[in-house]
């Protein structure tokens, strides 16, 4: 028995820079349970060796020390290239001898990943259909289908439409690469595997969450496109809203795809719809100087490159509790992390107890790029006199683990040949949290509300946004963490 894996797009710079490198690393830690093809599919003109070839100068140097020559021709064996065009249905025929060709008589399970601009991906699922490529009969059929999901709430329901008429929906797996971190991942061990966390993770100890994805790169060649999608589409839509279903989201009742997927759903059907009166309070936008410079930007332009949300989630455990939602290009440093802020002692026992919230305890979990978990609390300064100070416990992957964290890209493709789809997005999950965006988008198209701020490059920001959330008795926790 083994698996196929038809890349389109293969010629892009996702497949050799994340798709490959993730699939040799499986290969050469030995956790691929059955042989896997891998069948390139893009106009470019390749042989099959010539795929081979330029894979592996690409796959050498993302790999980096982990790639070994002879493991690396192992591997490639199984690596082919089959050109077309995702217009011409004469090509998915064509894909479909070869396929068969190099499979053989015995029974083989397909995933296709769409590595395509999104605009390809109605019509390539459409050719799928038409050649018979996505019918199961004694082995599966998934696709793999890249953000973004849609533009919006109904270009997302018009994909999904698309998708259904082709692929039931269990042979669909929409990828969002964050969850396939493995902090990300450890959020859910950290709440439901140990028993000190749960009982306080809620409104009568949390103050508030804030979620950060903040880039310190610019939007350099991609501006062209990131006009077109600003920050709420790039990064909040997807990202950030997958992280706040993980931190939010109740135990489910079993660690499977459908349990824990039904969990983050209630999450996002509970979260308070923004009204047009909200937007200009509870969300904050910027640009950086010098984005309207960029090639493809048009000189007025009033796209976001920098979002702050306040969002609130109606339910028992979080009612009263805001999310703050904050990203950004030309940001400080490059960071991912959710802060769980707890209340301020209730009673002022010590002269120099905390304050205010800046220095009441509170839990950083670290996404990226200084994976770990930091818990802040309040200690004694060793003295006469009773003074304090805020120190932190520290737990660091590298150090702890003595090793390179692994790609997400290795879990996430493992898990679609595996069909495990707890860590990819269900439709029903891509509409809601269309819905939570779309009132934002449309006022601050519509409205050009609330005001459009400054900010340079290589800061947290705007500063106006400092004082958006000192204005609610908060503080945003910039921080850049310390590698190594």
């Amino acid at each position: 028995m083994s698996d196929t894996i038809v890349i389109f797009g293969a010629s892009g710079d996702l497949t050799s820079r994340k798709l490959i490198p993730a699939l040799y690393q499986l290969h050469r830690k030995g956790r691929l349970k059955k042989p896997v093809r891998i069948v390139g599919f893009s106009r470019s003109k390749f042989s099959h060796d010539e795929w081979r070839t330029s894979l592996a100068e690409s796959t050498a140097e993302f790999a980096g020390e982990h790639f070994d020559a002879e493991r690396w021709e192992t591997f490639a064996q199984q690596i082919y290239y089959h050109p077309g065009d995702i217009s011409q249905a004469d090509d998915f025929s064509s894909l479909s001898r070869f396929l068969d060709e190099i499979e053989g008589s015995e029974p083989s399970g397909r995933v296709y990943y769409l590595s395509t601009a999104p605009r390809f991906y109605e019509q390539a699922i459409e050719q799928l259909g038409r050649a018979g490529l996505a019918e199961e009969g004694e082995s599966f059929r998934r696709i793999i289908i890249e953000k973004p999901f849609g533009t919006d709430l109904a270009s997302a329901k018009e994909l999904n439409r698309c998708v259904h008429q082709v692929f039931s929906e269990h042979q669909v797996y929409r990828i969002d690469h964050y969850l396939g971190k493995e902090t990300v991942q450890n959020l859910l061990v950290l709440r439901f595997g140990n028993s000190i966390f749960e009982p306080i993770w809620n409104r009568n100890y949390i103050d508030h969450v804030q979620i950060t994805v903040a880039e310190a790169v610019d939007v350099g060649s991609r501006a062209g496109y990131y006009d077109t999608a600003g920050v709420v589409r790039d990064m909040v839509q997807n990202h950030l809203l997958q992280l706040l279903m993980v931190t939010a989201m109740e135990s489910p009742v079993r660690y499977e795809a459908d349990a824990i997927r039904n969990e983050k759903v209630k999450v996002l059907d509970a979260i308070q719809s923004l009204q047009l009166e909200d937007v200009g309070s509870d969300t904050f936008r910027g640009q950086y100087r010098g984005y309207t410079s960029s090639d493809g930007v048009e000189p007025t332009s009033h796209t976001a490159t920098f979002a702050a949300l306040k969002l609130g989630i109606d339910n028992w455990r979080w009612q009263g509790v805001p999310f703050y939602l904050r990203s950004g290009k030309a940001m400080s440093c490059r960071t991912t992390q959710i802060v769980i802020q707890f209340h301020a002692p209730p009673h002022k026992l010590f002269a120099d107890s905390p304050r205010d919230l800046g220095e009441a305890n509170r839990l950083v979990i670290q996404v990226q790029p200084a994976e770990g978990i930091q818990l802040h609390f309040q200690t004694k300064v060793p003295d006469a006199e009773m003074r304090m100070r805020q120190t932190d416990l520290s737990f660091n992957y590298q150090r702890e683990f003595r090793g390179a964290m692994p790609e997400a890209y290795e879990r996430l493709l493992l898990d679609a040949l595996e069909g495990d789809a707890s860590l990819f997005a269900r439709a029903d999950e891509v509409e809601a949290a269309w819905r939570i965006c779309d009132p934002i988008l449309q006022a601050w198209q519509q409205n050009d509300r609330p005001t459009l701020y400054m900010y340079d490059p290589g800061f947290w920001g705007p500063d106006e946004c400092r004082e958006w959330m000192l204005a609610q008795g908060r503080e945003w926790f910039d921080n850049c963490p310390v590698l190594g």
